[in-house]
């Protein structure tokens, strides 16, 4: 950095002639010289002497003039390095009151009081000005070479003050600005650890779900055996004992027109023992109900099925939204019947390309979280379906809408943060509708939630019909 040069000073004494003197002193040598010694330096092949820096003197009469003067002097951008102020200029301002003035016009103005007084109290006056880094004293009578050291150093300590001041400032300024810059980065490494853990995250559950998905579909295929089996058992059974009952017709009709009397009463006696007629009747009510609970059986081991979507692995394939809801819903129906009633609100809409494990997760988190958001009362959750169109191309979308407690709004720009949760301490790990966030990012789409406190909660996912080619392949 260039050393900063003022050789601007203010003399403020009311004699003249002490002007004169510090222009003799202070104001620089006369031109004549200085050509003189370069045409010797000319002739003779010396170098010139150097000349030293020439000061620039101002004079002002009164303290009042010295004050305007520096301030017009910052005015300009020009300020004085330092002033010689008299002690005494009587009728205005004496030398103190001088340079209070100054001081509060200019705090770095470097300052000299002149004087030829020995009654005055210096403690009593470095006391009032209070500041004597910045004040020296010069007694008259006073010598030349010591005025001209005092205008050197003082000029020079104003130009280091200054300097400091700007590399402090620069300081200052590197230092704000390396600030910002380590508050960008621990705001940019904040988000990576953030992304990192809710990636984590999603990994474990998306792992999670591929173990369950895979324990689904193992136990479904266990029980499809079973269950195969004793459907086609239950089948023959069924033509069984249709045939029996056509036999039994047919026997009552015979012993009918027995003429055995003996043979009659036997008869009559064992089908009474033996409750026939309650048989007859009870017997196609058990096997209705067993055929529909082999039934439900099998349906619930093909909701496991289509929920886990084993098969699929994590291969993008086209899927019917409304049978992965299906599915979903009976998977979950035990943990929501008790607290709401579900409502279906399908629209028209084609099969989608996606993972349709991962949507199937998405919709069950929903659903369960609308179930728990229910109050006292036993509530409503609708599922509803459509089509659009966006900058995406041709969408679907699934809406989730329950007449639970609703959300606050404080709460709604963190919702879909990691482990965020308004559930007690071990009701909830706050993961789920940040791996659902996830899971719809992943598939190109969008989650959009409206809630409103005391009225109900709605979420909508929404789909592109078609994955971009990048992600299907």
């Amino acid at each position: 950095m260039n050393p900063i040069r003022n050789r601007r000073i203010l003399l403020v004494d009311d004699m003249p002639t002490i002007h004169e003197d510090f222009r003799k002193i202070l104001l620089p040598s006369s031109p004549a010289k200085s050509a003189l010694e370069a045409a010797k330096a000319a002739l003779f092949d010396d170098e010139v002497k150097a000349v030293a820096e020439p000061f620039e003197l101002d004079s002002a009469y009164q303290g009042e003039e010295g004050l305007a003067k520096v301030q017009a002097a910052l005015g300009a951008g020009n300020p004085y390095a330092m002033a010689f102020v008299d002690m005494r200029m009587p009728p205005g301002w004496d030398g103190v009151e001088t340079i209070e003035h100054l001081w509060q016009a200019d705090p770095q103005l470097q300052v000299v009081i002149c004087t030829a007084y020995s009654d005055t109290s210096w403690e009593e006056v470095l006391t009032r000005l209070d500041a004597r880094d910045r004040l020296l004293i010069l007694k008259k009578p006073f010598d030349n070479i010591e005025v001209r050291q005092l205008a050197s150093a003082l000029t020079a300590k104003w130009g280091a003050t200054q300097q400091v001041g700007q590399q402090i400032d620069q300081l200052e300024a590197a230092v704000e600005e390396r600030t910002v810059k380590l508050v960008h980065t621990n705001e940019a490494l904040q988000a990576e650890m953030s992304e990192r853990m809710r990636r984590e995250s999603q990994l474990v559950q998306s792992e999670k779900l591929a173990s369950i998905g895979q324990l689904a579909a193992g136990v479904a295929h266990e029980i499809n055996n079973p269950i195969g089996f004793v459907c086609s058992n239950f089948g023959a059974l069924q033509v069984y004992f249709d045939n029996l009952m056509q036999l039994l017709g047919a026997y009552e009709r015979a012993a009918a027109q027995l003429n055995s009397p003996a043979t009659t009463s036997g008869l009559a006696s064992l089908r009474q023992d033996l409750q026939l007629d309650y048989l007859k009747e009870d017997l196609p009510g058990l096997m209705r109900e067993s055929r529909e609970g082999i039934e439900r059986v099998r349906a619930i081991v093909q909701d496991l099925r289509e929920f886990s979507q084993v098969d699929s692995a994590q291969e993008w394939r086209w899927a019917n939204l409304h049978q992965g809801i299906d599915s979903t819903l009976n998977i979950v129906a035990s943990e929501v019947r008790p607290l709401a009633d579900i409502v279906k609100a399908y629209g028209q809409i084609p099969e989608i390309e996606c993972l349709a494990s991962q949507i199937n997760q998405v919709v069950m988190n929903l659903v369960v979280n609308a179930a728990h958001a229910m109050g006292p009362e036993r509530g409503h959750i609708t599922l509803s379906t459509g089509t659009g169109t966006g900058t995406e191309g041709d969408t679907v979308w699934i809406e989730v809408a329950d007449t639970g407690c609703g959300i606050p709004a404080q709460h709604l720009s963190r919702i879909f943060d990691p482990f965020f949760t308004t559930r007690p301490v071990g009701k909830g790990t706050g993961l789920g509708l940040s791996l659902s966030y996830g899971i719809v990012q992943r598939h190109h789409g969008r989650i959009e939630v409206d809630s409103r406190v005391g009225e109900g909660t709605r979420f909508r996912i929404v789909l592109p019909v078609r994955q971009p080619q990048a992600t299907a392949g």
